[in-house]
């Protein structure tokens, strides 16, 4: 019998895995969707309180959020309500143990998106989280081999980089390098983690051949524009867009 084919991987736009949020208070329940998540190749964050949910999504940004509707401190609704505040357009999926009408109705009233009743299967969650993020278009197919961050762009398959429409020629340590940091984009990447992704090897006394090629790059990168690749004194190096 044919195997029927994985749907293809969703990333954000740049490249960079999707973030998803999962809000709940039963420790069990949140690790299986979690690990459920983590399976399609997301980054996954848990909270287990309206509070600590509301902030976890200030420092992540989610790109969707898995939010029980029952929570010890704040309910589901409230929690929505907080966060629609600093992301007006972030895509909720409610959780709920009750099958009422009213409380499916209020649910979606209050902004959310679309909710599942438990007891679920977490095939189940994880196909209408793939469908918010489709449908709110925060998340680009993986068919394409382009990482982009503001102007900078880079082809995985034919290794150009281009920035403001202009080539940069870069060696297979740079690029590598370079993709590194594009994949994370606004993130600090120290040393040590970049030391074992782009030379395979770990943090030992070698910090000065990261610093000797992010120099390269800056040259090549942020020569003459305004600059992309930053210094954090004492914690690594991060790479976003220009303003």
């Amino acid at each position: 019998m044919a195997q029927r084919s994985a749907p293809p991987a969703l990333t954000r736009p740049d490249g960079s895995p999707v973030r998803v949020l999962v809000v709940d208070d039963e420790p069990n329940l949140t690790e299986l969707v979690s690990m459920a998540l983590r399976y399609e190749g997301w980054e996954v964050r848990t909270a287990g309180t309206g509070t600590d949910a509301v902030r976890a999504a200030r420092e992540i940004s989610p790109d969707a959020v898995v939010l029980d509707m029952m929570l010890p401190d704040i309910d589901g609704m409230e929690v929505l309500r907080r966060m629609r505040a600093d992301a007006p357009d972030v895509p909720v999926l409610f959780l709920t143990a009750r099958d009422a009408v009213e409380d499916r109705v209020a649910g979606l009233t209050a902004g959310g998106d679309d909710y599942v009743t438990k007891p679920f299967s977490l095939e189940e969650v994880v196909a209408r989280v793939r469908a918010l993020l489709r449908r709110t278009a925060v998340v680009a197919e993986e068919s394409s081999s382009l990482i982009v961050v503001g102007d900078l762009t880079l082809d995985e398959d034919s290794h150009e980089v281009t920035r403001g429409g202009d080539e940069i020629s870069l060696t297979a340590t740079e690029f590598e390098l370079l993709r590194y940091l594009m994949r994370n984009p606004r993130r600090v990447l120290s040393k040590a983690q970049i030391l074992d992704r782009v030379w395979n090897y770990d943090f030992g006394g070698q910090a000065n051949v990261v610093e000797l090629y992010i120099s390269y790059l800056r040259k090549k990168v942020d020569a003459g524009r305004e600059p992309m690749i930053h210094t954090m004194r004492g914690a690594g190096y991060v790479l976003k867009p220009a303003r």
